[in-house]
């Protein structure tokens, strides 16, 4: 009994000391602290100084009352952000691993970011610790040629001239200001998939961190089922810490472009010469994409919206403009076209950082694969009336069309990967950004969007409406079917992934298939 008793002396002194320790909490034995295991509430400071310790050097642990932290959760969409209590930095892939086990041993809900630029609202409803992978942008080229390998973190900005000047091109999104990652786990659509299809057909290996903090591969030998599932629905079951994806010889030294500005009364020949070009899928291959926009534009019109279009070919211009020839002949406003390195066409495009800026957006999209000409006059009209009806919102009112060569995007086959949409031709979304100083228009604007959606979807009669994952906005008329896809093994398949992967749903917060 005396050395029972020895003993329970011994322990209540190891106890007090542990906690009256000037050590860092972290060397202090998990049972010796005073917090439980699983902590509901915990302070952002405790959560520097208990993560910081464990984490490389180099790693950064950023507060709210740091001056960078606002620039660190600086998001392009802010109409409902994620609440950040935290933002850490990781120097090392392995660091991932850590925070998510930390968080989970917290209670604390983590979200991946590379640089921000999700469309979605779902966002919003996430609080707690964001994972950023700015730090995180290595990219490798393979010494045969084959592949390239690129940190979570590694975006446009970076990668096309990295691959451009070492020779070499491959499948990303458009815009320099998004990572390759992101996009590429919903699809990623690009000026490159005409020919080498879309960013996620082009992975063949993933570094993976699951929801329990465990870190495994995944390519078509190791976790098959889950390299499915990342191809296209990849947003729900993993961080991806680098990966390895194919790449192609350039071959070419520049780009070809060619941008019109037409009157509303070249609108049906317009789409008309677009609907010819895409030809159900068959559009030239090197013709990587026409981007379109409708907006004001008052050097050129000041009562009534203008056409704004660009075309991008990968090759010269004599092949190009035999190809536009058609286009030529509507009669423009002003036509601008040149020739340019791969890495430039983002400048004559408008999808450089400049187009990137942060507003409060109202956003409906969807996809089709022919134009409705009919109901784009009718969509034309409704903005024109809008923007009578409030003019403080001319300034960021956009329609948004999107027309990419889908031809080694429709050879793979469907059941293939989780993108369930090989057969949808054209991206076309409704943007309307709403001023911090009135907050009154956002409701408008949504209604204004929406209004857009059910023109577009009337314009498709006997298809459902199919909503492109990456640019998928949280409203409740964006099914998760015509997200996901509409057969129904596809939910299927993916839920049982789902429950083997991410048993508790710690990946919910992006267009989740799984909101609780």
């Amino acid at each position: 009994m005396t050395a029972f008793i020895r003993f329970l002396g011994g322990l209540a002194l190891f106890q007090a000391l542990a906690v009256a320790s000037p050590l860092p909490l972290s060397s202090v034995p998990r049972y010796f602290q005073k917090n439980p295991v699983t902590r509901r509430e915990v302070q952002v400071s405790t959560i520097q100084q208990e993560l910081g310790t464990s984490l490389s050097p180099g790693s950064i642990i950023i507060l709210p009352s740091d001056a960078s932290f606002s620039n660190d959760t600086h998001r392009w969409n802010t109409l409902a952000p994620p609440d950040v209590e935290v933002v850490v930095q990781p120097a090392r892939e392995s660091d991932i691993s850590r925070i998510v086990k930390y968080c989970n041993e917290n209670s604390l809900e983590f979200l991946a970011v590379n640089t921000g630029h999700g469309f979605t609202t779902t966002l919003g409803r996430f609080k707690g610790v964001q994972i950023d992978l700015k730090q995180l942008r290595a990219i490798t080229i393979d010494p045969e040629g084959k592949f390239a390998t690129m940190q979570g973190g590694a975006y446009n900005h970076d990668i096309w001239p990295k691959l451009w000047d070492a020779g070499y091109v491959t499948s990303t999104g458009s815009n320099e200001c998004v990572g390759l990652a992101g996009p590429a786990l919903g699809g990623g659509q690009g000026r490159y998939e005409g020919l080498h299809g879309l960013a996620s057909d082009n992975l063949i290996h993933l570094n993976v961190v699951l929801a329990d903090g465990s870190t495994i591969s995944v390519n078509e030998t190791s976790h098959a089922d889950l390299f499915w599932a990342m191809r296209g629905a990849g947003h729900n079951f993993g961080i991806v810490t680098s990966l390895k994806t194919k790449i192609y010889p350039r071959e070419i030294d520049t780009w070809h472009y060619h941008n019109y500005f037409w009157t509303q009364d070249k609108l049906e020949t317009v789409f008309t010469e677009l609907n010819k070009i895409s030809d159900g899928g068959n559009a030239p291959p090197k013709l990587g994409v026409s981007f379109g926009q409708i907006y004001m534009n008052r050097t050129l019109s000041e009562n009534e919206a203008i056409l704004w279009w660009t075309f991008a070919y990968a090759g010269p211009s004599s092949e190009a403009e035999e190809i536009l020839a058609p286009f030529n002949a509507i009669g423009s406003l002003n036509e601008i076209m040149g020739d340019v390195p791969y890495p430039d066409i983002i400048y004559p495009q408008d999808t450089a950082a400049s187009s990137c800026g942060a507003g409060s957006y109202a956003i409906s999209t969807i996809m089709t694969q022919t134009w409705n000409i009919t109901i784009e006059r009718q969509i034309y009209t409704l903005f024109n009336e809008n923007i009578a009806k409030y003019p403080e919102l001319s300034t960021t009112a956009r329609l948004y069309y999107e027309g990419y060569s889908t031809k080694a995007v429709q050879e793979i086959p469907s059941d293939s990967t989780a993108y369930p949409h090989r057969d949808e031709l054209h991206l076309s979304f409704m943007l309307s950004g709403v001023p911090d100083d009135a907050p009154e228009l956002l409701e408008p604007a949504q209604k204004w969007a929406k209004d857009v959606w059910d023109l577009w979807n009337l314009g498709q009669p006997g298809r459902k409406p199919a909503t492109y994952l990456n640019y998928a906005v949280g409203v409740e008329y964006q099914t998760l079917e015509s997200i996901y896809g509409y057969e129904p093994w596809r939910l299927e398949r993916l839920r049982g992934l789902k429950a083997k992967y991410d048993p508790h749903n710690r990946f919910r917060f992006y267009n989740p298939i799984i909101s609780d």
